[in-house]
């Protein structure tokens, strides 16, 4: 059977209901200042989870306004300490940095239905258009201080089964905040009455602390820290910056200027989101393939393998020229990278990105094992002054930038630690949490399997002219 795509008749969504939700207790307004980190991408992320196969009986006895109720009530309770999630992004007056206004305007939730039955998606894994119906988008005409922080809506289908499609905006959560407040909020939505609630999720942290602009300079100067002897003065620098710097002016100078428009992505082809289930099988053929010396367990995590790999097979794929550098970037959480520590449970942006850089020709003839290595060597880099120069890079970058698809840049974040498909807002876990398709689409997702700890899902965004070689590369030379 084809799966409902989003133009097909069963495909129409009706919204029955949009209300906005206050926390239940009502904090003093205030401005709450972001970081650099907070400010690159204010845009909103939208995850779609399916339940349609859980166990309890009395779930398609649930009527849609049950359903709803709950979630508004465990919402409301929710944001009573997830705060800034109900307030708006602001300008400063004085240099039009967004920051963070808790004024409890209130996140948006909307209650929808649809006769489709969620067997008729298809495989839930692949990206479908139709699942961008399932999240509601409010009117956005460009200015983020209309914007709400948290959109959610909950479906119910002709099957009686349930989606819930949440959009958060990343200037206010990254990756493991967006998990814990996702948590919090099923913990405190009891749709199914009797469930027992999930373990105490600890209280968020907002303050973006040392991560604010000069702040992290004075920490270095003031703080009782032992110095980081394995850096020097040009691994200070944030390589990150400078490969995309690099990857930039050699774009210009092979188009004899900029025709690339820093800032948009409207001139680039469309891609194609595709799923690739990497089964742990195929990444322990992978190890051996490459590593046919090594004995017992390997040295080196499925994160390091699997990048190494997709590096290879995309800039493999896409055909570039030997002679051309490419670049390798992946997300590392900082959490416990500045001195000191961020707290824990900090709910803002803490990741910056690390970065390898080579010539092509030499990526094609380099083992596995030395791009491993070099991997290592980039996450290591990543301490306290690497954030520093990092985070003062940002300072003068566009609020909400990005550039055209480069295909010398492959982008890797790595989901894995981040269960998604664990969130159990009714009693049982979903049978998929579907990332939808993001500011920037040709970024590689690393995300734990639902149906095999040991396996990856990696959502990547191909252009249609790419994905056969990509295929090939990916795939066919890893088994």
């Amino acid at each position: 059977m084809a799966a409902t795509q989003a133009n097909d008749p069963r495909s129409i969504v009706s919204i029955s209901k949009v209300v906005s939700v206050n926390p239940k207790l009502v904090q003093p307004q205030r401005v709450l200042p972001l970081s650099n980190l907070d400010r690159q991408c204010p845009h909103l992320m939208h995850l779609v989870f399916f339940y349609n196969n859980l166990p309890h009986q009395r779930l398609k006895d649930l009527s849609l306004n049950s359903v709803f109720c709950s979630l508004k009530s465990g919402l409301e309770d929710t944001l009573a300490l997830w705060y800034p999630a109900a307030g708006r992004l602001w300008p400063n007056q004085s240099d039009g940095k967004l920051n963070l206004w808790c004024n409890n305007h209130g996140a948006v939730l909307a209650e929808a239905e649809t006769s489709a039955k969620i067997s008729q998606l298809g495989n839930l894994s692949e990206y479908n258009e139709f699942f961008e119906k399932l999240v509601y988008k409010p009117a956005f005409d460009g200015n983020f201080s209309n914007m709400p922080l948290i959109v959610a809506q909950v479906t119910k289908f002709g099957c009686g089964g349930y989606s819930i499609g949440i959009g958060t905006s990343h200037s206010l959560f990254d990756g493991p905040a967006t998990y814990e407040f996702l948590r919090a909020w099923a913990s405190n939505s009891e749709i199914v009455k009797g469930r027992s609630r999930s373990d105490e999720v600890p209280k968020p942290v907002h303050e973006r602390g040392i991560l604010l602009s000069g702040t992290l300079e004075a920490a270095r100067e003031t703080g009782n820290f032992p110095s980081d002897t394995s850096s020097n003065s040009k691994e200070e620098r944030a390589m990150a910056v400078d490969h995309l710097y690099h990857l930039i002016m050699q774009t210009a100078c092979a188009q004899k200027g900029f025709p690339l428009q820093i800032g948009t992505a409207s001139n680039s082809k469309k891609c194609v989101l595709k799923t690739y289930h990497v089964s742990g099988a195929m990444t322990e053929n992978l190890k051996r393939k490459h590593f046919p010396m090594q004995r017992g367990s390997f040295p080196f995590s499925t994160f390091e393998v699997l990048a190494a790999h997709l590096w290879k097979a995309r800039s493999k794929a896409l055909g570039v020229k030997k002679e051309k550098q490419v670049c390798l970037q992946f997300a590392v959480d900082i959490r416990n990278k500045t001195r000191p520590p961020l707290p824990k449970c900090f709910s803002g942006n803490a990741y910056v990105l690390a970065s390898i850089m080579m010539p092509m020709g030499e990526l094609e003839n380099a083992s596995h094992e030395s791009i491993i290595e070099k991997i290592r060597e980039a996450k290591n880099r990543v301490n306290h002054d690497y954030v520093r120069s990092y985070v003062e890079a940002l300072e003068g970058a566009e609020q909400g930038s990005s550039l055209p698809p480069l295909k010398e840049l492959t982008l890797v974040s790595d989901w894995t630690r981040m269960p998604f498909h664990n969130i159990q807002f009714f009693h049982g876990k979903p049978t998929y949490a579907s990332p939808l398709a993001t500011p920037i689409p040709q970024v590689a997702y690393f995300m734990q399997s639902p149906t095999d700890n040991n396996a990856v899902d990696v959502r990547i965004g191909l252009e249609a002219e790419h994905i056969s070689a990509f295929n090939h590369c990916f795939l066919t030379m890893a088994s």
